[in-house]
């Protein structure tokens, strides 16, 4: 019998493990998101698909999540700072809803229709993991998880994916070096990192870059991206493609 004695750092994008480890704070990408949850106590009426709304330097987006909610965000540019922390809900539905007054209708019922408790402001950041520059997921038997290691935006609906696949290979990786005996636990907290970084990185480049494309405010550019890029040239298959990952299940 013996105790290993292990931190796992998954304690979110302001992780004090991931500063102590010399990572660098998550950059800020030029723009904030609000989000809620719509709920609709009789049924919510919306079919089972994303709704997205695309503006200048402005984007909003909701889909249903159960029989009587529906979540929704705004995507929205403040390229020099995101501003103030704001918690007060009242002050988060006003600014919410003058972003998008003159959007559909559905969108601004749904801010309505959200609890206090749900609605949120934050800034959009993220943490590039530059191979040779970033520190490893691992320094001893310290290891990150998640948004404490690879913050990304969340362009990619992938942040939380990622965090959960974190978890089953990290798993996999102490389970095996466990039963080999306490000298093994770092190199398998080595491998999980080596493991993860290929994964990990490119997302969080390519969810940044998709930002950037949605969040232009060009009027020209725009209107290209609109009638143009989206609905001809964007193929699903393609776009989804980073949602073909499999971790193989855990053996008990």
């Amino acid at each position: 019998m013996f105790l290993q004695q292990i931190v796992i750092g998954c304690d979110g994008i302001r992780s004090p493990i991931a500063n102590w480890m010399g990572f660098s704070e998550p950059k800020y990408a030029g723009y904030s998101a609000f989000r809620g949850l719509g709920v609709y106590p009789d049924g919510q009426p919306f079919a089972a698909n994303v709704n997205y709304i695309y503006g200048r330097g402005l984007r909003a987006g909701y889909v249903p999540v159960s029989p009587t909610k529906v979540y929704w965000f705004i995507c929205y540019n403040s390229p020099s700072s995101p501003g103030p922390k704001i918690t007060d809900p009242a002050l988060l539905r006003k600014q919410a809803k003058e972003l998008v007054n003159n959007w559909p209708e559905e969108l601004i019922r749904l801010i309505d229709l959200s609890p206090d408790e749900t609605i949120s402001k934050t800034p959009l950041v993220d943490r590039w993991l530059w191979p040779g520059l970033s520190p490893p997921a691992s320094t001893g038997k310290v290891v990150l998880v998640g948004d404490a290691w690879h913050p990304m935006t969340p362009n990619l609906g992938q942040g939380a994916c990622c965090a959960l696949e974190d978890s089953v290979i990290l798993t996999r990786k102490l389970a095996n070096a466990i039963k080999s005996g306490p000298a093994a636990i770092e190199g398998a907290l080595r491998a999980y990192g080596e493991e993860r970084w290929p994964r990990v990185f490119p997302l969080t480049v390519r969810a940044n870059l998709v930002g950037s494309l949605l969040q232009w405010d060009n009027q020209l550019v725009c209107s290209i991206r609109n009638n143009i890029v989206i609905p001809k040239l964007v193929r699903l298959g393609p776009v989804l493609e980073h949602t073909n990952f499999e971790c193989e299940p855990l053996k008990a």
